[in-house]
């Protein structure tokens, strides 16, 4: 469980450590990556959306929606959390209540994105952007709302699809310049203008690398040497989990058992990696301390 020790993503990036952050979306994507040592997670607005509501990242998850999952996820956890924020939900009151809110609940890095609402997955066509001077507002909303300089204020463009990498990169500086602790240009598309935005922006940048996406999957160690300071991969975990449970239950529908299906369960020993990852055994602790077993 979530500690008072646990690492500033602030003091991570100043020291110069490069953050992988993998993409959580429920508790046991969150636990599972909590155990194995990264320096953040990154809660996947498509992923919350789709595991929580079976629906597309379209503008149909609300603030509500958002809060409650990065409240349960930054609670379960001990690894410095960054949550999709969407458009901020609204106007700048809006963008105000959505900062004070992730913030309270524990997220260590918002991201707020220059979109329209309602506003889309950033690597699926017809996203529109709002002004530049409207997300500039917002920004110094949001950096004005904070109560802590641990928050970080994460600031996305979409302006690249429609409007092209130049004026991606402009308003990505233009957020910075309002008061934004981190870029974040979303889908280029080649690594040529990776790195053109790498050197470009003289703040700490993030990377979003989906597979299958707008923008070329680039190492870790080459994003670094571009300028990066973060990469997300939000759709990993989800959509390698998808296809496990679609081969899993394939495998059920065809044969009517489990028995001999080849699809590894995690840990490889049946529930009781399950049991011990969920918190088993302090609830059996609890229960001998004090008569409760049966």
């Amino acid at each position: 469980m979530a500690s008072n020790g646990r690492k500033k993503l602030r003091e991570i990036i100043e020291a110069g450590t490069f953050v992988v952050a993998p993409g959580v979306f429920d508790m046991i994507s969150a636990r599972i990556a909590d155990r194995m040592g990264f320096n953040a997670l990154y809660m996947t607005g498509y992923g919350v959306t789709a595991s929580y509501l079976g629906l597309p990242d379209a503008g149909l998850a609300t603030f509500t929606d958002m809060l409650n999952r990065a409240r349960t996820i930054a609670e379960g956890t001990e690894t410095p959390l960054i949550a999709d924020a969407d458009t901020g939900y609204g106007g700048l009151l809006n963008v105000r209540h959505t900062v004070r809110g992730y913030e309270a609940a524990g997220v260590q890095g918002i991201q707020i994105e220059d979109q329209e609402m309602p506003k889309k997955c950033g690597h699926t066509p017809g996203r529109r952007v709002v002004p530049k001077e409207e997300m500039v507002q917002k920004i110094q909303v949001a950096v004005d709302a904070r109560r802590s300089r641990d928050t970080l204020i994460i600031a996305r463009t979409d302006a690249r699809t429609a409007l092209g990498i130049d004026e991606a990169i402009e308003r990505a500086a233009a957020y910075v310049e309002a008061g934004a602790d981190i870029a974040f240009v979303e889908s280029p598309e080649s690594v040529e203008e990776i790195r053109k935005v790498g050197k470009a922006i003289a703040a700490p940048k993030l990377a979003n690398m989906v597979p299958g996406g707008r923008t070329p999957v680039v190492a870790a160690s080459e994003l670094k040497a571009m300028g990066f300071n973060i990469a997300i991969y939000p759709g990993l975990g989800f959509s390698v989990a998808a296809e496990a449970m679609r081969r899993a239950y394939t495998y059920l529908k065809d044969t009517g058992s489990s028995i001999g299906m080849e699809v590894p369960t995690y840990g490889g020993n049946g529930a009781q990696t399950m049991h011990e990852l969920m918190g088993f055994p302090e609830v059996w602790e609890f229960e001998k301390r004090w008569g409760l077993g049966g």
